[in-house]
């Protein structure tokens, strides 16, 4: 499940090439196009090894700095480190320039005002080498919160938020209007530029209520316009988007943030497809990280669904990954939000922090 096929970026190709490969083979390698790249970023498994102990330590991090037995890893990097994380990430970035990336943002990483910081500032960082990114929002907590302050008991059903009237106006205030501008505020503060929208403008998201009435305003996605979003991008703003949709009367709808952000990926023939979590990746056991997947296909994917492995809230973002990949979107990703630049770990390094799962 993990193949041995990620784009060549110097030290990591002479740690994974076969010793049988001559000099010259091996130099050949670094002379490869992007273009010529196999079709999705794939990562050594030899390399993978190796690092494992590292990523492991780095995974319990929970703040802006990373310790390793109460070392502070920064000050431990030498200049010679640093050139060499840029050298390794040379590859992605030319492979990712000019291509559009859709990241679906959620769960602690939204909560955690360090770690909101840490991620707007990846999200910049990408957007000025080059990249187009549109990010996706959902705000459960945040919404959980407004209800309660109006006096409205939130209330679920198989998982699902149960929005009646009066919970779609609060759904619909708190996500297209605090956590989307806040969001907007951010990105601008660290010198980016962007654009807040909800699914609702210029009819981005057309969804349909569902057949359980008892849910209230919930709705199942039926198209998706994206060409607002692919000029916005192209012009080098950062579309941020609000999980709200609405139906052909205009009825606004609650819709999943995992499938919006799946479903615009798809409509963009986005490259990558990111969805931030609170897991580290796809696990064998839930309880033991080291048992995580760093790649799967599409096969295996439903195999694990079928063995039971993925299982529970997995199981429909596993299903978003795979519907976007049916669509054309290149590669998706499932990583853990909690870990200060999982975004940047996961597309610009050889090894990856998460979970890639490919057609």
């Amino acid at each position: 499940m993990q193949a041995n096929t990620r784009p060549c970026s110097g030290k990591a190709c002479h740690q994974s090439v076969p010793k049988a490969l001559s000099a010259n083979q091996c130099s050949s390698q670094h002379t490869l196009q992007s273009e010529q790249f196999s079709r999705a970023c794939r990562r050594p498994s030899v390399l993978r090894k190796a690092k494992q102990g590292r990523r492991q330590s780095v995974l319990q991090a929970s703040g802006a700095v990373l310790e390793d037995k109460g070392v502070d890893l920064r000050r431990e990097f030498s200049a010679f480190d640093r050139v060499s994380v840029l050298s390794e990430a040379l590859p992605y970035l030319q492979r990712f320039r000019g291509k559009t990336i859709v990241i679906k943002y959620g769960g602690a990483a939204m909560k955690d005002p360090t770690l909101k910081e840490g991620v707007v500032k990846d999200l910049v960082l990408l957007s000025c080498v080059g990249i187009n990114c549109v990010l996706v929002h959902g705000g459960g907590p945040e919404i959980n919160i407004w209800l309660n302050k109006l006096g409205i008991e939130a209330q679920f059903k198989n998982g699902l938020r149960v929005t009646d009237g009066p919970t779609m106006d609060v759904v619909e205030m708190v996500l297209g209007g605090r956590v989307n501008k806040s969001l907007v505020t951010l990105i601008q503060q660290a010198g980016g530029m962007a654009v807040g929208l909800c699914g609702k403008d210029s009819g981005i998201i057309r969804a349909r209520q569902m057949v359980e009435k008892e849910i209230g305003f919930v709705g199942d996605i039926t198209s998706v316009d994206a060409s607002l979003l692919k000029t916005l991008a192209e012009d080098g703003y950062t579309p941020v988007v609000a999980s709200v949709a609405a139906d052909h009367t205009g009825q606004a709808l609650n819709v999943n943030a995992d499938i919006a952000a799946g479903e615009i990926a798809a409509a963009l023939q986005a490259e990558q497809l990111i969805l931030m979590t609170d897991v580290p990746g796809v696990l064998r056991d839930k309880n033991d990280i080291s048992t995580k997947f760093v790649e799967l296909d599409i096969r295996e994917t439903r195999e694990l669904v079928d063995e039971g492995v993925i299982a529970g809230g997995m199981i429909p973002k596993v299903e978003c990954c795979i519907r976007c990949l049916a669509q054309g979107v290149n590669a998706t990703h499932i990583i853990d939000g909690r870990l200060p630049h999982s975004l940047l770990m996961e597309l610009l390094t050889d090894e990856g922090v998460g979970t890639m799962i490919t057609g």
